[in-house]
């Protein structure tokens, strides 16, 4: 072994010296002596790099030079550049929500550059006297100066010319296939036999055609008719069905869901719970008939299991399902509104809030304007009676009370000046001496006193009791009616002439209606037995009606020939107020499932307009006595004002106009917002009372 490496070292040398070797004989002595010094010292320098360069035999025999490994690290040549952008051609706005660009070669992620401002950017392009030579890089988010060839290409392409400027079009058409034809063939393979002998699968084939035509099983020049789609199971005509003329074709199957994947969402995999509960529920209890299950490919689905009953469910469907044709017409939704006048045309009606009554310091359930339209009584259930003068806002007088004040109302006679309240079961007769004159007040008091003279009868002593008050008991106390009853009773209403009232205790059985007499202290009970629980009940401001509303109906008698003269039917489920229109043709209802029913008692017994504008039970609704205006109050703290135009022709309908809503004036207080409003007598205003302790007036 020795040996042998001696001796490749040997002829390594001797190859070496060959290559160094250096023919001094061809140099003359004539030559210059800087020129062989200089070769020698090349010769020298040679040498010095030789003896750093290791060889090796390689595998033909021949030594091979041996180069010093190469660090990637530092001596790539990319090692200074930046990281190129591998994500391809991509829209780059899926990366706006991420802080970087994407990934280099190695799988890192290119963070995004800095970004700067208009303002710098603007200050870079001032400063940058090269910035119009700059183009944004989209891959890398940076502006790349562009080089004088790309500057040409830019400006060649502006003026329409080719990008290439050495492309030449018009020059000659390199044929790379030839046109002429070839005289001698590609290949020299001889044809073979069966190209020249006839084919005997051929002649079977025309044979069979032949007996064919014979035997007339294929006919020539014969049209063939289709066979129909679709045809009869049960019979042998096979002529396809003319479609009816009003044939409906049948409705398309669902489309399948999310759920009803081979492979659906891991969300839309029910757990162990709610597949035993689909389990334990009935079939027909089920909202969908299958449970969504995963597979992991579409070679591991079995059969769908419920195939045959779902065509069956199918087949019913058509089967069974009732269809009809519904015409579309074009119409225009606008055309079947009604054309209303415009609000600004239907003024005077109030607007806004001008007054507030505030002394009372619990709710205001009820009160009662003077005909005169001066003075304003309220009831509270602080158990006062409050007297105010609507104009000024001020507090004139005040009684107290035992009970809550449920209910009060003015006589509306003019020359009697007097007022009801019902507390408890009992209603007391005031007359205010502070309001009237000294002739009015005696007037009034000889009228309600004289009473007291007539005779009784044991029937009338069995319903109330005439009690003629003391000095000490109130300011103005003319008489008290103590009813029989224990009941609570919730309204007072006057006949127009002021002589008779009605009262309403709603759990009072058949003595919840009573009416009175005032100038004869006479009581009597229209009804034996009312049907259902009275609500309401008003006097027909002209002729000699008597309205009584239950819960569901308002039925309409006659005092004079004392029978049922009509019943209407609301279709609400609880009635809850009352009010009859002043030429006594139309009244209006009001209901706790916030709807206002319209009835024209000429037109029929059912309601000609129901309105539902209100968001809560509507507490009270209320006539104008002159003016065509009618409103609702409700507990959403509202108070809706129509416009109610009755004319003298009964072939022309009412008019109903919403012309306002009058908000922000209660609040609600427990679920109870406005609970009563009645209108001014002679002016365009409304006067409401609320839960919130405070009277409003609305102008």
């Amino acid at each position: 072994m020795k040996r042998q490496r001696d001796k490749e070292e040997t002829s390594s040398d001797e190859i070496i010296s060959d290559n160094i070797d250096v023919d001094t004989e061809d140099i003359s002595d004539e030559d210059n002596e800087g020129t062989i010094s200089s070769a020698m010292s090349d010769c020298e320098t040679f040498d010095q790099k030789e003896a750093q360069v290791q060889y090796e035999i390689g595998a033909n025999g021949y030594p091979r030079q041996i180069w010093p490994e190469i660090d990637p690290i530092y001596e790539s040549d990319t090692s200074t550049e930046d990281p190129v952008n591998t994500v391809g051609n991509i829209p780059m706005e899926w990366y706006d929500d991420y802080p970087h660009i994407g990934y280099d070669i190695n799988g890192k992620k290119i963070m995004k550059p800095a970004t700067s401002d208009e303002l710098d950017k603007f200050l870079n392009n001032m400063e940058d006297p090269d910035s119009w030579l700059s183009v944004k890089d989209v891959l890398s988010q940076q502006n790349v100066k562009l080089s004088d060839e790309e500057l040409e290409i830019i400006r060649r392409i502006q003026m329409g010319a080719f990008p290439d400027p050495n492309y030449d079009p018009y020059e000659p058409t390199i044929e790379w296939f030839t046109s002429k034809p070839e005289v001698m063939p590609l290949n020299a393979t001889p044809e073979p036999k069966r190209r020249f002998v006839p084919s005997k699968w051929e002649a079977k084939r025309i044979m069979k055609i032949v007996r064919a035509i014979r035997q007339g099983r294929i006919v020539l020049g014969k049209t063939q008719t289709p066979k129909p789609r679709y045809y009869s199971l049960w019979t042998d005509n096979d002529k396809p069905r003319e479609e009816h003329i009003m044939q409906i074709p049948a409705p398309k199957i669902k489309l399948p869901e999310h759920d009803e994947s081979y492979n659906p969402p891991a969300e839309y995999l029910p757990t162990d719970k709610e597949k035993e509960e689909w389990e334990k529920m009935d079939p027909d209890d089920r909202e969908k008939n299958y449970l969504p299950q995963k597979y992991p490919c579409l070679r591991a689905v079995p059969a769908y299991g419920r195939f045959i009953q779902d065509r069956f469910n199918r087949c019913l469907d058509l089967y069974l399902a009732p269809r009809m044709r519904r015409n579309k017409l074009n119409i225009d939704p606008e055309s079947l509104l009604p054309k209303l006048p415009n609000p600004k045309d239907l003024q005077p009606f109030p607007t806004s809030i001008t007054l507030s009554y505030d002394a009372h310091k619990g709710r205001v359930r009820e009160f009662s304007i003077d005909p005169s339209g001066i003075w304003l009584l309220s009831g509270s259930d602080d158990k006062t009676i409050r007297m105010w003068e609507i104009t000024t806002g001020r507090c004139v007088k005040t009684w107290d009370m035992d009970e809550i004040v449920h209910s009060v109302a003015w006589c509306p006679n003019k020359d009697i000046c007097a007022f009801a309240v019902a507390i408890s079961n009992k209603v007391i007769i005031i007359s205010p001496p502070a309001v009237c004159d000294d002739e009015t007040t005696n007037l009034t008091a000889q009228y309600v006193v004289s009473g007291f003279n007539t005779e009784k009868n044991e029937k009338q002593m069995k319903l109330v009791e005439w009690i003629k008050p003391s000095t000490e008991q109130g300011d103005g106390f003319l008489v008290i009616v103590q009813h029989a009853h224990n009941k609570v009773i919730k309204q007072i209403t006057w006949h127009r002439k002021g002589d008779y009232f009605a009262t309403v205790a709603p759990d009072a059985g058949s003595q919840g209606i009573l009416i009175h007499q005032l100038s004869r202290h006479q009581t009597q009970q229209p009804f034996r037995r009312t049907k259902g629980m009275v609500q309401r009940v008003m006097f027909h401001p002209i002729k000699p009606l008597f309205f009584v509303a239950t819960q569901t109906f308002v039925r309409i008698y006659n005092l004079v020939k004392q029978e049922l003269v009509k019943t209407l039917q609301s279709g609400v489920k609880w009635i809850s107020s009352l009010d009859i229109h002043s030429m006594g043709d139309n009244i209006i209802i009001g209901s706790y499932d916030k709807r206002l029913c319209w009835f024209d008692l000429d037109l029929s017994s059912r309601p000609y307009k129901a309105l539902r504008f209100h968001s809560k039970a509507i507490r009270s609704v209320a006539f104008h006595k002159r003016l065509p205006l009618f409103a609702s109050c409700s507990d959403d703290g509202t108070i809706q004002i129509f416009h109610g135009m009755v004319y003298n022709d009964l072939l022309q309908n009412p008019l109903i106009v919403p012309v306002k809503i009058l908000k922000a004036g209660h609040e609600v207080v427990n679920n109870l917002g406005v609970l009563h409003c009645e209108f001014h007598p002679t002016q365009p205003w409304i006067i409401s009372s609320g839960a919130d302790h405070s009277l409003k007036l609305w102008t």
